[in-house]
């Protein structure tokens, strides 16, 4: 699943880029069926246009049949008539057994010639005009599921917007002078498409070619939206509606010039046209690359292979191999996805909760992420790799047990930061991690010399840190035992500062209970 779906963002990537170049509507559409059939995978794929006597084919690809490729149908028949007339989508697994479509003689002859039997059609809208309808369909039953039905409706979108623009540059092409700008205007903003550009890269040109400025707004006046797509002067200041169908994305203004001719009132139309372009396809960029990304992350804690992870991690820009602070939080994960989309890094859901993997040497970025998505979290790290990314999941869930059952609402903490009372309240606390987080360095040094600093620690606090007392006990001198305990203190630093002490006593009890 994972896969198609990266296969499907690259094959939007390339229509987009194939349709925005375009200035033939017939290759415009020849390009558009290719690519509905190569991403369905169905057996054949066609196009069909709208005059007022109904939809008649225009474009096949994977047909057979003259009979077929040569149909005609009026509003409301056949699967196609109603898409073209309600100006919804349709699909049905079995044509032939589907009571829904108004079954004609010459429309089920043609399809029964191709040899159709699941078909799936969908609309090509311009404002809230249907130009025509867009079909992938099998020679044998299937069931069309509503990523289909979305993945076919996002093609369609574009599809239809490069329609109007090729249609259009068709038309400007009778006028000489208006062609050679025109052309220029398309170039350069065919170019900020290919490019990748920004809305505000396109206002930056438009301005340029129009000479005055020109500014993308979050949304546009009601009468320009009433205009569906076209510019309307409003207080000497041009304005027009960005729309995707009948979708408000925003709008775009352009101010010091309201003596527009009409063809650079179409061109200022146009941009507005090639800003919802690239708004759209953003759109459909990131809701893909999220929902690679959330895969992603829920494979990595479901521990499967790593160098898989590795691999899939770089397709969408993820270096697994640096750094990553792994956070769990109580917030919602659309912001969160935002968020680790932003910063380069990994958000999905586990259970009720929302998981995040961000490149970070430093887990301080738990309260900026507690404060941007206003959440509780939960921080472990920093990690590199899959599987150590899976175990601080599990630190970082019972990090953020805690902090509710302290009470802690929208603040951040690890572990660490928690101490002992993190073991206590987490759900299934890591006590041998908690162990060796206090006692480790004395650990370690017992182990490769042979001393016996835990034991003395051990007598020490067993004494109530009389060292008289404790020299009786261990059967040394004084001076040794004091300077055993200083050799801890070069291990741990200052673990008999009241807050220190406590969790150094705790940990020796756990350790002695461990075995």
């Amino acid at each position: 699943m994972t896969r198609r779906r990266e296969a499907e963002l690259a094959a939007l990537f390339e229509t987009a880029s194939e349709l925005a170049g375009m200035r033939d509507p017939d290759a415009v559409l020849r390009s558009i069926v290719r690519r509905a059939r190569t991403l369905l995978g169905t057996d054949l794929s066609y196009l069909s246009m709208n005059d007022p006597a109904g939809t008649y084919m225009r474009v096949t690809d994977g047909s057979v049949s003259p009979l077929f490729q040569q149909v005609r149908l009026g509003l409301g028949e056949g699967l196609g008539g109603l898409v073209a007339q309600t100006a919804r989508p349709y699909a049905t697994a079995d044509y032939f057994a589907d009571a829904r479509f108004n079954h004609t003689g010459p429309i089920d002859s043609a399809v029964r010639d191709e040899g159709l039997v699941g078909i799936l059609g969908v609309p090509l809208k311009l404002d809230s005009k249907v130009i025509g309808v867009l079909y992938a369909a099998d020679r044998t039953a299937r069931e069309f599921p509503p990523e289909e039905v979305s993945l076919l409706s996002s093609l369609a979108d574009h599809a239809a917007i490069a329609i109007d623009t090729a249609s259009l540059f068709e038309t400007i092409q009778a006028n000489n002078a208006a062609m050679k700008r025109a052309e220029e205007a398309h170039d350069r903003l065919t170019d900020l498409v290919l490019r990748g550009g920004s809305a505000a890269d396109v206002a930056a040109a438009v301005a340029e070619l129009l000479g005055g400025p020109v500014e993308v707004l979050e949304t546009a006046p009601t009468l320009a939206v009433r205009a569906n797509g076209r510019a309307v002067l409003i207080d000497d200041v041009w304005v027009c509606a960005v729309l995707a169908g009948s979708e408000l994305l925003g709008g775009i203004t352009l101010s010091g010039r309201p003596d527009l001719s009409d063809a650079d009132r179409r061109l200022f139309e146009r941009s507005a046209v090639v800003t919802a372009l690239l708004l759209l396809l953003r759109r459909t960029v990131a809701e893909a690359e999220n929902k690679v990304r959330g895969e992603l992350i829920t494979d990595i804690l479901d521990g499967r292979d790593p160098s898989g992870l590795l691999a899939r991690g770089r397709r969408v820009g993820v270096e697994l191999t640096e750094p990553h602070v792994v956070l769990v939080a109580d917030g919602n994960l659309g912001a969160a996805t935002h968020y680790a989309s932003v910063h380069r890094g990994l958000a999905g859901s586990r259970d009720r909760d929302v998981v995040l993997a961000l490149p970070s040497r430093s887990t301080a970025v738990a309260h900026e992420v507690a404060r941007a998505l206003g959440a509780t979290v939960g921080a472990s790290g920093p990690v590199v790799g899959p599987t150590a990314i899976a175990a601080a999941y599990e630190e970082a869930r019972r990090c953020l047990r805690a902090l509710r059952q302290l009470g802690r609402e929208k603040d951040a903490a690890t572990m660490a930061d928690l101490g002992f009372v993190g073991v206590l309240l987490g759900e299934r606390g890591d006590v041998s991690g908690y162990v060796r987080s206090v006692l480790g360095p004395v650990l370690d040094y017992d182990v490769e010399r042979g001393t016996e600093l835990v034991h003395t620690l051990e007598a020490y606090f067993r004494c109530g840190a009389n060292l008289s007392r404790a020299k009786a006990e261990l059967h040394l001198h004084v001076n040794t035992v004091t300077q055993r305990l200083d050799r801890v203190t070069s291990l741990l630093g200052d673990w008999q500062s009241p807050d220190r002490v406590l969790e150094v006593q705790l940990a020796l009890r756990l350790l002695r209970l461990l075995g």
